[in-house]
């Protein structure tokens, strides 16, 4: 992974904005973890619902990580990291 050689500054309108993105991210994640739990819960009280329950939550784990990939390029991009 390709650091900054040099301290990278961030004006308080970068890091305004990063910590947007950082709760949105959080808020995100949360969200979609939250369905996986209710689909669990659902599945638990009414088995017959876990065909169209686990089809939902099968769905969730790479919403995790679109939103955490979205956020780590921004993060990246704003203080100067690049990838190989």
């Amino acid at each position: 992974m390709g650091l900054p050689s040099q301290p990278v500054t961030l004006s308080v309108e970068q890091i305004e904005e990063l910590n947007r993105k950082l709760s949105t991210m959080r808020h995100d994640v949360n969200n979609h973890l939250s369905l996986m739990m209710a689909a669990m819960e659902l599945i638990r009280f009414k088995p017959d619902m876990a065909a169209k329950m686990l089809e939902n939550m099968t769905q969730q784990p790479p919403k995790v990580t679109a939103v955490v990939n979205t956020f780590s390029e921004s993060f990246e991009k704003t203080l100067g990291i690049t990838r190989p």
